[in-house]
């Protein structure tokens, strides 16, 4: 079973998602947090400049507790310690913050690879953006096969959906509504000055177009060789940082998308800026989260200010054609999150049937040697092994038809009926918890490679919540 706690553009305004706006090279971090906590096995956080959203999986059953998979009291605990690590960036969050479990979890999280709960529906940046969230995961060794799965199907949902549909036809964006606004202000964008601050997709998108309307375009960026990069990508001028406030002056059009924590453009800079332009009108388009800018410079006169939840409600207002489409892919999700439901419950056999073997294997052998260390004593060991193969053999060959039928039950009510009677009529709860304590050894130590537990988990789990602090921020 997994579980997702978070917030998007659905629910929290963008005064809230930038508290939340997670900086990339802080992600491994926060993984490493989670994965320090018992109850949680697995996590993958995608984060993004409208949503925020942490998918973890319970860790596996230990000695004590039940052989039958996660119960509720597992997620729950769960879903606490995700919400509380949320909650260190300000209990501002607490209202937004919302949560789903097990099928929920999973539709969700179909719906946001296939952009049915995008800004803009049918847009393709998310999928690349789940992509890169699980990849993270695998470079931290923090997903495994329950998460594993899920994205893995996720992300052939965000395919099927692409290719099945014509839900991305057509496509309105931020970027190309934020172009339209700016002709609205200013007609034929030709002899008119653009000015791209930092560096993200959307903003870039945004530029390539202002230069296809025939605008002059300046780049701005902290990093001198980024700023030259991509002047020559989308045909611009690339500027120092020291001189933004002279290149604010200059345009007529500025487009902001960094990764700053702070305002990069004031009220002051955009109010010196404007005193000197003479009332010429200037358009700020903030495609930023946190926001780049200073939400009070729309009080000054002659600038006009959109921020990406100004431009994502005029995309939505023309989305209302793609609904047939919408239904296409809303079915396509639900098919896939049956499909899911099928493997999760074949994958929760799993251990039993492993407890059903061993319990009835070690019976067998139990009997043979027995035998062997009496009337058989005087068999030499070509005859032992002999026996030996013979019980493997036996042991598959009565073992195959229940095993075969439970597996074919996991698609039925009457699985988990089954499943119930063959744990109490082989005693297997109790033998696999035994089971897995011999496999422990002797000390009844758990070796658990990068989780937390063994050699070297409880230094990674110290530092990491050295380097995040009490409140992770």
């Amino acid at each position: 079973m997994i579980a997702v706690v978070g917030l998007s553009h659905k629910n929290a305004p963008l005064e809230v998602r930038e508290r939340l706006a997670l900086p990339k090279d802080t992600l491994p971090q926060v993984l490493e947090r989670l994965l320090s906590e018992p109850a949680i096995g697995e996590a993958v956080i995608l984060s993004t400049c409208n949503r925020v959203e942490v998918y973890v999986a319970p860790r596996p059953p230990r000695e004590g507790a039940s052989a039958r998979g996660f119960d509720g009291a597992q997620v729950a605990e769960a879903q606490r310690i995700v919400r509380d690590l949320l909650l260190g960036y300000g209990d501002v969050l607490a209202p937004y913050l919302v949560s789903a479990e097990g099928d929920d979890a999973v539709r969700h999280l179909f719906r946001v690879a296939s952009s049915l709960d995008s800004l803009v529906v049918g847009e393709p940046q998310i999928l690349g953006q789940l992509k890169d969230a699980i990849e993270l995961a695998k470079e931290t060794r923090a997903i495994g096969a329950t998460l594993g799965q899920a994205m893995h199907h996720a992300v052939r949902v965000g395919k099927r959906v692409r290719t099945d549909t014509a839900i991305g036809a057509g496509q309105v964006s931020i970027s190309s509504v934020a172009v339209d606004l700016a002709r609205q202000i200013f007609g034929d964008l030709s002899g008119h000055r653009a000015l791209l601050v930092g560096a993200g997709e959307m903003a870039e998108a945004a530029s390539k177009l202002v230069v296809r309307g025939g605008a002059k375009l300046v780049v701005v960026n902290r990093s001198p060789e980024r700023a030259a990069a991509l002047a020559h990508e989308v045909g611009g001028e690339p500027r120092p940082w020291a001189e933004l406030e002279a290149a604010v002056v200059e345009a007529d059009i500025v487009i902001c998308s960094t990764s700053s924590p702070t305002f990069v453009l004031s009220r002051d800079l955009v109010k010196r800026a404007t005193k000197v332009r003479r009332g010429r009108s200037l358009f700020l388009i903030d495609i930023a989260v946190p926001r780049d800018v200073d939400p009070a410079v729309n009080e000054l006169d002659n600038v006009y200010v959109y921020d990406i939840d100004d431009l994502s409600q005029i995309v939505a207002e023309s989305m209302q054609g793609r609904a047939a489409e919408a239904a296409r892919a809303e079915a396509i999700v639900e098919g896939e999150v049956r499909s899911f439901e099928a493997w999760a419950r074949k994958h929760a056999l799993t251990p039993l049937i492993t407890s059903l073997r061993t319990r009835t294997r070690a019976v067998l052998e139990g009997e043979l040697e027995r035998s062997l260390n009496g009337k058989l004593r005087h068999l030499p060991e070509a005859d032992r092994e002999a026996l030996r193969t013979m019980l493997d053999a036996a042991t598959n060959k009565l073992l195959h038809a229940p095993t075969a039928h439970l597996k074919a039950l996991a698609d039925d009510s009457r699985g988990e009926d089954y499943a119930e009677a063959l744990r109490d009529l082989f005693e297997l709860e109790e033998d696999a918890i035994s089971g897995r304590a011999a496999a422990r050894g002797g000390d009844g130590t758990a070796h658990v490679e990068g989780r937390g537990e063994g050699p070297g988990g409880g230094d990674r789990a110290v530092a990491a919540r050295s380097a995040l602090g009490a409140s992770t921020r």
